[in-house]
């Protein structure tokens, strides 16, 4: 939903939601488009709705790009543009608490910077990014990212890295993960949590020395002095 905040990062399991991913010409919020935009809405944790289309990004699809997730310019030549298709999604997605892998420093980034273009407002939902809940919960994984986690959790990565794939290999992950924060493991209860929004502490230098941070910043900013 459009809003004049952002909505805030939130580390726990909701059973109404809506997973979405984005495909983009590139990592770089400043210069890159969307190409692609999926959604998975869930409600009491079974899948109700899909929501995908394709966005014309207005520039060439650099081919390191294509190569990543098969998405070419002559695919996106008649899709529409991004402001149309967001316009969707938010009303695909409503009031819904969103969830994605990596949403926190990637795809949020870029939704709320169109909506700020578009619209003149911003993207109030609150969000959960699975990322920080699996690095918190699975600490025994040397890798977290959403194939590692479909194979850890023997969940079919078949056509990753397009979107819709993605959002229904994630909206199965989340559900696992749900499991693992009722019954966190040993090497999990080791792991420092932030006290304001469940993130994980990370010990970080800065100033006046080593310090333990929030992971959740900048939507979470609380921090604690190295004992």
């Amino acid at each position: 939903m459009l809003s004049d905040r952002v909505g805030k990062l939130i580390n726990n399991y909701v059973k109404d939601y809506v997973v979405f991913d984005l495909e983009t010409t590139g990592i770089s919020v400043i210069k890159d488009e969307v190409v692609e935009i999926s959604a998975v809405k869930a409600v009491d944790g079974k899948v109700v709705d899909e929501f995908s289309t394709l966005v014309n990004p207005c520039m060439p699809i650099p081919f390191y790009a294509s190569n990543v997730n098969g998405i070419t310019d002559d695919m996106v030549k008649d899709s529409p543009t991004f402001d149309k298709a967001l316009t969707e999604f938010l009303d695909f997605a409503g009031d819904n608490i969103l969830v994605g892998h990596n949403i926190h420093t990637f795809d949020m980034k870029f939704i709320c910077r169109d909506a700020q273009k578009y619209y003149g407002k911003t993207v109030g939902n609150d969000y959960v990014d699975t990322l920080k809940i699996a690095q918190a919960y699975l600490p025994e994984l040397a890798h977290h990212t959403l194939t590692d986690l479909a194979f850890h959790y023997h969940i079919d990565s078949t056509g990753a890295h397009r979107a819709l794939n993605d959002c229904r290999m994630n909206q199965k992950i989340f559900e696992c993960l749900e499991r693992e924060m009722e019954n966190p493991s040993e090497a999990a209860k080791k792991i420092r949590k932030c006290p304001r929004c469940g993130c994980m502490l990370k010990q970080r230098s800065g100033r006046y020395g080593v310090f333990w941070g929030c992971t959740g910043y900048p939507a979470c900013r609380y921090t604690e002095n190295q004992a």
